[in-house]
């Protein structure tokens, strides 16, 4: 389906669309001086500001922590692929995997970016109403679900270890792979003590993978 019928958009400036969904791989093998990053980075902020937005009229009794962590939940990269493909995003997407050599973990990542650079042209073109049209319509139902995209089981580990009094440490087991597509092992030390070994394609994710053992084996609430 046409990009602008799906999304009901009336547009005199499609190129800006265009824009949204072209990959720098693409431009590099196009000869185009433009691709989606500056869009993206636009779109990063107005997503931030309308989630908090919600957030903030949802949640009158939550303090900033509180809030911060809830907005990161809904706009992290897990959520972003999420929504992406729910819309079909990525159906539109020029990219140009061959050439930039991208590997399948930063071709899902790129799925992420769209969704904000679609975001940043929607607000240009539309303006923040509709902008705020559109994500509630995309985002809001699954705040008021609750759904958990990303739980910071890092951040749990740490306020366990700083309620506890233990020091919380983690250690590089393993890497390997080739500086585009590396794989870290990585293990989470409570005093010392090994409590999980995570893996991930860069260190936070494995740090992530292996705070969450440690989460399961001690039974702590996270989120």
């Amino acid at each position: 389906m046409n990009l602008f019928e799906k999304f009901n958009i009336k547009t005199e400036n499609e190129h800006l669309y265009e824009i949204a969904f072209t990959h720098g791989s693409y431009s590099t093998h196009m000869g185009l001086d433009y691709n989606y990053e500056r869009l993206e980075f636009l779109g990063d902020s107005v997503l931030s500001v309308i989630v908090s937005e919600y957030l903030y009229e949802k949640y009158p009794q939550y303090e900033e922590g509180k809030l911060t962590k809830l907005r990161a939940n809904y706009v992290c990269q897990s959520a972003l692929i999420y929504y992406s493909h729910e819309l079909g995003l990525q159906d539109y997407l020029k990219v140009t995997v061959e050439e930039s050599n991208l590997t399948k973990n930063e071709v899902l990542s790129i799925t992420a970016d769209i969704f904000e650079s679609f975001l940043g042209a929607i607000f240009l073109d539309q303006g923040m109403e509709f902008a705020k049209e559109y994500i509630s319509k995309v985002i809001f139902k699954y705040i008021d679900e609750n759904r958990i995209f990303f739980a910071d089981y890092k951040s749990a580990m740490k306020e366990y270890g700083d309620a506890k009094e233990l020091d919380i440490s983690y250690e590089v087991l393993e890497e390997y792979g080739v500086p585009h597509d590396k794989t870290f092992i990585i293990s989470i030390l409570i005093d010392g003590v090994e409590m999980g070994v995570g893996k991930g394609k860069n260190k936070k994710e494995a740090e992530q993978a292996a705070a969450k053992i440690a989460i399961e084996k001690l039974n702590i609430k996270v989120f």
